[in-house]
């Protein structure tokens, strides 16, 4: 059993491979917060907690005359709110008599076999090989009936905990959820950093760390999706701590909407780590038997740095939150059309992109935005999901068979949840867009979004959508979403439940992921929000892969996977070789290098390779061939970050197998210097009783020399210039 539960009742320690989280119900109820950390027995870690009266911070009533005790101070699991716990709450709850006031205490404790799910989200589930267990703690609020249950979820081979929460209002009277995160930690001691990932649209995910001290570390999204400005996985460690050292929790939310993490120390020193959805512009109403459930957590805990606790991620999520046919089955190698002809094509141009790319070992061609309604710009036409059959010159269905007669796959772009107030959808159903009665509604790449909350327009999108799928025999869905959400309202909702509209639209696009999907399983889906902004655990349940970034430059993707790495899979990140000069950035790179940056990733090309040099297309019958014989060690092995962006003048990562017969080094040369100093780089993960030898030079050593000594490249390499180095056990 990795859930241990005292004698008592009252004490719980959970265990997985190399950690424990450990809790206890007090003897006034108060659930505490003991310890996360590396693994230890199940001894009762309460003595650690010294109460002593700190001035202004006020006593519950069970206290008595004692001073020392006071919500104020106490490290918990749910902090409660607006009876005398000054610091950040968890759960916030507005009363029928407008009175604003939480404080859960125990009630009871259940475990239970396997994981459990949350209605109408994305969630860690069981397989074969690996089954979880479940924690269920029932909390009730002093003086109301309302209960919370918190959910801790087990995955003990995988280093794994997860965390959600379900409230529920049993009393006569509706209340009002004005805040309903999905965790809070008080850790007890120690001088932490917060590691979070930022950027912005076409620069994703460019990691950035702050101490964290009694200024609340806060970072979030109030833009209806998880977004390009803020990832929804955050780093709790200690200070200096790096790839190999330092004890450090992840916290990654399984959520695509607005979301938020925090952690701040209080007058104790204690710190507050936090996560869930955004209280801005929230308010669920719940009426009499009505619950809410939180998105889940996972956390995980790493005791000697940053890579062990990539591994534990990558592993999870691979494992037990992507699904479908193509979670491990090696998917096709593509080309997109979008940076080759944005919307001026016809079908003579497809053909054409498509007859050549098969040449050269490509096995999928993928139609990107405009083969629809009347859209030969990004101003109209969203929304009227029926194929431009003079654009097309015929049917898609037409078109899918001469793809596929080149022996090549077929793939298609939507964008389900948007619509153009040019188009027919939007001169017939107005009321399906988001928009505030009596205001102009803000625009987004002149486009507005469709209420996903309603059924009505869930069920025309999956009607839609499953017709020109199944009738066009398509083989892979590009899901894109380009604009922030606004104009918060929808006319289905009463006054009073106006603040659920960005989480029921999130709920909504789940249900039409679910259902689409259901209805065309054998889909490769790949999820995209202007390339990153939307790149999170959630949408991983459904799409094993996402479009990582708009920006195809091969040197900006560096530092933009190096930070996508430190959660998600590699398998997940989708990453094209694209044209010179860039589109994004102006830029050019070797060919050879764009190749090498998009090989860590889900691979493909942004171009007519009509329009490229000779040479260049046997460049890419070498990189497919590539392609297919890493795709193992790229998709199911372990990754390595050797170097970060900006501390020396190359980046450099590492794949090793699961079996650790062979290893694969990318290095990149991101800076020319005169009178350059030697490339020397780290070397990760081989197995130090086996000999293996470096393929560049041919030399052979033990993993324990490679792994302690590292590795030096015997050549000038210029700017922008790459090397594969491949290392094989012999």
């Amino acid at each position: 059993m990795a859930i241990k539960v005292s004698e008592n009742g009252r004490l719980f320690t959970l265990q997985t491979k190399d950690s424990s989280y450990q809790m206890f119900a007090d003897s006034r109820n108060v659930l505490l917060h003991l310890y996360y950390g590396k693994k230890i027995g199940e001894e009762n870690l309460s003595d650690l907690i010294f109460c002593t009266d700190m001035g202004f911070s006020g006593n519950p009533e069970e206290a008595g005359s004692d001073r020392s005790y006071s919500l104020d101070t106490l490290p918990q699991e749910v902090p409660s709110s607006g009876v005398g716990d000054y610091r950040d709450d968890m759960v916030r709850i507005r009363h029928a008599d407008g009175s604003c006031a939480a404080d859960f205490r125990f009630v009871s404790a259940e475990v239970q076999d396997g994981s459990y799910r949350v209605p109408g989200m994305p969630a860690l589930y069981d397989t074969q090989d690996e089954k979880g267990e479940t924690l269920v703690i029932t909390m009730k609020e002093k003086a109301s009936d309302v209960m919370l249950k918190l959910f801790y979820g087990v995955f003990e081979n995988q280093n794994v905990i997860t965390r959600a929460a379900r409230l529920e209002n049993h009393g006569s009277s509706a209340i009002a959820l004005e805040k309903m995160l999905s965790f809070s930690m008080d850790v007890l001691f120690g001088d932490y950093e917060m590691v979070y990932f930022a950027g912005r649209h076409a620069m994703e995910r460019t990691m950035e760390r702050i101490p964290v001290q009694r200024a609340k570390v806060e970072i979030g999204s109030i833009r209806g999706t998880s977004s390009h400005h803020y990832n929804p996985a955050v780093i709790l460690c200690e200070e200096g701590a790096g790839e190999e050292y330092g004890a450090c929790i992840g916290a990654c939310l399984a959520y695509s909407g607005n979301f938020v993490a925090a952690a701040q120390k209080d007058q104790k020193n204690q710190t507050r780590f936090q996560m869930g959805i955004h209280p801005t512009q929230f308010c669920f109403r719940l009426e009499e038997g009505e619950a809410f459930d939180t998105p889940q957590v996972i956390l995980s805990y790493s005791g000697s740095g940053f890579a062990v606790l990539s591994h534990q991620y990558h592993e999870i999520i691979r494992e037990h939150m992507c699904r479908g046919a193509y979670k491990h089955a090696r998917r096709p190698i593509l080309i997109n059309n979008w940076e080759a002809t944005y919307f001026d094509f016809n079908e003579e141009k497809i053909l054409k992109i498509a007859k050549q790319a098969s040449e050269l070992g490509i096995e999928m061609l993928v139609l990107d935005d405009g083969w629809f309604g009347k859209r030969d710009d990004d101003n109209s036409g969203l929304g009227d999901w029926y194929v431009n059959e003079k654009k097309m010159n015929g049917t898609m269905a037409q078109l899918s068979s001469k793809i596929h007669a080149l022996g090549m796959k077929f793939g298609l772009w939507f964008e389900p949840e948007m619509i153009s107030e040019d188009s027919d959808l939007y001169r017939t159903h107005p009321e399906w867009a988001l928009q505030i009665p009596g205001r102009v509604p803000n625009r987004g790449r002149n486009q507005l979004v469709l209420d996903m909350s309603r059924e009505d327009v869930r069920e025309y999108l999956l009607e839609r959508m499953t017709t020109i799928v199944r009738e066009a025999s398509i083989d892979y869905v590009k899901w894109d979403m380009n604009r922030s959400l606004s104009d918060g309202f929808s006319c289905l909702l009463s006054p009073e439940k106006g603040g659920e509209v960005y989480h029921r639209f999130v709920l909504g696009v789940y249900d039409l992921l679910e259902r689409f999907l259901a209805a065309c399983p054998n889909l490769l889906l790949e999820g995209c929000s202007g390339g990153g902004g939307r790149f999170d655990a959630g949408m991983m349940y459904y799409s094993p892969q996402i479009w990582c970034s708009d920006n195809t430059d091969a040197i900006n993707r560096l530092s933009i996977q190096y930070g996508s790495s430190f959660f998600y899979p590699i398998s997940t990140v989708g990453a094209h070789v694209s044209v010179c000069p860039n589109h994004q950035t102006a830029r050019t790179t070797p060919f050879e290098t764009r190749g090498n940056v998009a090989l860590s990733g889900s691979f493909g090309y942004e171009m007519d390779l009509n329009k490229i040099p000779d040479e260049e297309k046997e460049m890419v019958k070498v990189q497919v061939a590539a392609m297919k014989n890493y795709y193992d060690l790229t998709h199911e092995g372990l990754y390595y970050r050797l170097s970060a962006p900006g501390k020396k003048d190359f980046m450099a990562w590492e794949f090793v197998a699961k079996d650790q017969s062979r290893a694969l080094i990318t290095l990149v040369k991101t800076d020319a210097q005169g009178n350059p100093l030697p490339v020397h780089t780290k070397i990760c993960g081989l197995n130090p009783g086996k000999q293996y030898q470096c393929k560049l030079n041919g030399r052979v050593a033990s993993g324990e020399t490679w792994n302690h000594a590292g590795f030096t490249l015997h050549q000038t390499l210029r700017e922008y210039d790459s090397l594969l180095i491949e290392f094989a056990e012999v």
